[in-house]
């Protein structure tokens, strides 16, 4: 009994622990996770490293020292050493400050190295009291003072020479208002600076596999239809043309100019590529609001098995949906191409930095401060651990001239396998234009012809008619069962086909297929024009504009019941947004949840679902545009709702339309 109330009152402390844990730091989720009941964390445990309470732990960069201190770059010029970041109280030392928001970190020969807005840094400590004594600029560049001037990096090459990405400026657009703005450099350790490549509009994301390709993240934006990874060589081209302004410069190693890229071509990436040589279509499309929306860091699985089975696969963050996709890559005629697939959710705010620890569990470095997320944070560290069980998945999903080869983690049951029912196929792509996003496109059936099962049940052919080169192949499988009889974890992938074995397409085409997507969409309550009944006009002109960070410029709007309403709504923000107006009470969240799950039909119905419990609304509206709605408030007075259901804004977009 006495041994029962020591093991009670152990338990009893390790609860209180948590808890006290989970009070001293921003994120929400306590050091164990509780509550944290989703199938996800059955395999892939999330555990949060305690943040003390007088640090703001924006986190830019992370890196690991030769003794195992964690190395913490931040958004606010800072960089903190953490001594057993493993433990339950890890241990914070502030080893640099007065930086300019370093969204890197590096660590060699006995230093850290990082990327700030105008320059790659140098942080050695010299007298070892465990603060930076020496901060020694390597290589600077000029900067315009516009708030988009985000630099990354660095990554250290196998020569020892270093790699950063500079983002765009915004004016509107991506501009490249200072020099190499738009590019990713080389920058030895001397300093010495060579520009590889351009295109590149927000490259928070960038690594180098095993062989030391370098492959780089982007986010939706002008030029950039959907989220994508890329393989940069020199002389790429990746699309975004703010770069190109520098392109005339003799270290330029391409001389393709700004005005030889059509701003509508009215062709896809792919296809506009035939044209133009240098431009460089990605490795894999990550589908805006399906699989995230702010693509971020790039870690390479190369943990032999302990992290899971996914060895030599890319695991990728989103900072919008705070979560982790996986990445299965391959190599077909040369040329890179894989699919994606989601991975792990729940994390506590916006990822932006992965790296490995010695334990072989990930660090996860976080923040969200103007750049909102489904994570309510506003910055945070965890760490994501396997647990030991293998997970039912889609392993690999691999290209043939006439379908694909899935590979199972786990042996299928070969009758729920073999059957074409248990699988579904749609290809589709996104328009290549100056604009920002893109609506999917071309979206199209694909036919699951035969299926062949492998002897071990660890893999199956799929024979696919209505393959298309240049297109996201979307594989469906809720059927597929493993022989244990349990579900796949995530039953779907998505293949970006730019080549096939032996380079002829041998699928056979779907006859009389339409396209199923890019029409205009009527729907009924969203009103653009003045009724004709409204002889009068307006009664009352409401107008909405939108601030920086996921906001609307206006948390409160008043009329009066049954008043005839124009409503103005000014996009002023480098995002796309609607404006929605719901019913009160918890409608707001019941179509915010039911906008999420519109997939593919999300954009052509502006991510407003079907529902009675929308009341009126716009369109998704470009950055610095404006739509105008036309609408009789409602006869019952009450607190009724407005969001922007642009899947990962509601969280924070919304506000009170009040009736009286």
């Amino acid at each position: 009994m006495k041994k029962n109330n020591f093991i009670y009152k152990i338990l009893l402390m390790e609860i209180a622990l948590a808890f006290s844990c989970q009070l001293t730091q921003a994120s929400s989720s306590s050091f164990f996770a509780f509550g944290d009941t989703t199938e996800e964390a059955k395999y892939y445990q999330i555990i949060t490293v305690p943040i003390p309470k007088n640090v703001v732990l924006e986190v830019g960069g992370l890196a690991f020292t030769d003794k195992d201190q964690l190395g913490v770059s931040t958004r606010r010029g800072e960089v903190w050493l953490l001594d057993n970041p493993y433990s339950r109280k890890p241990s914070y030392k502030r080893y640099a400050h007065g930086l300019h928001e370093a969204l890197g970190l590096a660590w060699k020969d006995k230093g850290f190295y990082l990327t700030q807005r105008g320059e790659l840094t140098r942080l050695e400590d010299k007298n070892g009291d465990g603060k930076a004594d020496v901060y020694k600029t390597i290589y600077s560049w000029p900067l315009s003072g516009n708030y988009h001037d985000y630099s990354y990096g660095p990554k250290f090459t196998k020569d020892g020479d270093m790699l950063v990405t500079l983002n765009l400026s915004w004016i509107g657009y991506g501009e490249s208002l200072s020099k190499w703005r738009g590019w990713l450099l080389k920058i030895t350790p001397e300093g010495e600076m060579t520009p590889i490549a351009t295109g590149l509009r927000s490259p928070s994301g960038f690594n180098l596999n095993a062989d030391g390709d370098v492959f780089y993240t982007e986010n939706q934006g002008d030029w950039v239809g959907s989220g994508r990874m890329t393989h940069l060589e020199a002389g790429d081209f990746a699309g975004n043309p703010g770069g190109l302004r520098w392109s005339g410069d003799p270290e330029s190693p391409l001389k393709l100019k700004h005005s030889e890229v059509a701003r509508e071509s009215g062709m896809t990436m792919y296809e506009y590529a035939k044209i133009v040589p240098e431009l460089k279509p990605p490795a894999v499309w990550f589908p805006h609001t399906i699989l995230g929306i702010s693509t971020s860091d790039i870690l390479i699985d190369d943990r032999g098995g302990k992290f899971g089975p996914f060895e030599g696969q890319m695991l990728v963050g989103d900072q919008g949906h705070s979560k982790i996709m996986r990445v299965y890559m391959e190599k077909v005629n040369g040329v890179y191409q894989g699919a994606a697939f989601p991975f792990r959710e729940g994390f506590s705010s916006g990822i932006l930095r992965m790296i490995w620890g010695s334990d072989n569990s990930m660090f996860v470095g976080m923040t969200s401060r103007g750049w909102a997320s489904t994570g309510g944070g506003m910055y945070g560290l965890q760490r994501l651990k396997w647990t030991g069980k293998m997970p039912f998945e889609m392993k690999t999903i691999k290209a043939e001239d006439d379908g694909f080869i899935v590979e199972f983690t786990k042996p299928v049951d070969k009758v729920t396998a073999a059957n074409p029912a248990s699988y579904k196929m749609t290809s589709f792509t996104y328009k290549y234009h100056y604009r920002y996003g893109s609506p999917i496109i071309d979206n199209q059936k694909c036919m699951i012809h035969k299926i062949d099962v492998a002897e071990d049940g660890l893999s199956a052919k799929l024979t696919v008619h209505g393959m298309r080169l240049g297109f996201i192949h979307q594989l469906e499988a809720p059927g597929v069962k493993a022989k244990d009889g349990s579900s796949l974890l995530h039953d779907t992938g998505y293949y970006t086909l730019n080549q096939v074995p032996g380079g002829e397409l041998k699928s056979p085409q779907m006859a009389g297929q339409m396209k199923s997507s890019g029409k205009e969409i009527v729907q009924a309550k969203r009103v653009n024009k003045i009724p004709e009944s409204w002889v009068d006009g307006p009664e009352t002109t409401l107008t909405v504009g939108t601030l920086p960070g996921l906001k609307f410029d206006i948390a409160e709007l008043e009329v009066k019941a049954g008043s005839k309403v124009q409503l103005v709504f000014e996009n002023n923000d480098d995002m796309l947004h609607n404006f929605v107006i719901t019913k009160p009470g918890d409608a707001i969240d019941k179509v915010s949840k039911m906008a999420e799950g519109l997939g593919l039909d999300g954009a052509d119905l502006n991510y407003v679902p079907d529902t009675d419990l929308v009341l009126f609304h716009t369109g998704i509206i470009q950055p610095e545009s404006t739509e105008s709605i036309f609408f009789e408030a409602p006869t019952e007075p009450g607190e009724y709702r407005f969001v922007c259901t642009f899947p990962g804004h509601s969280y924070v977009m919304r506000g009170k339309f009040i009736v009286k």
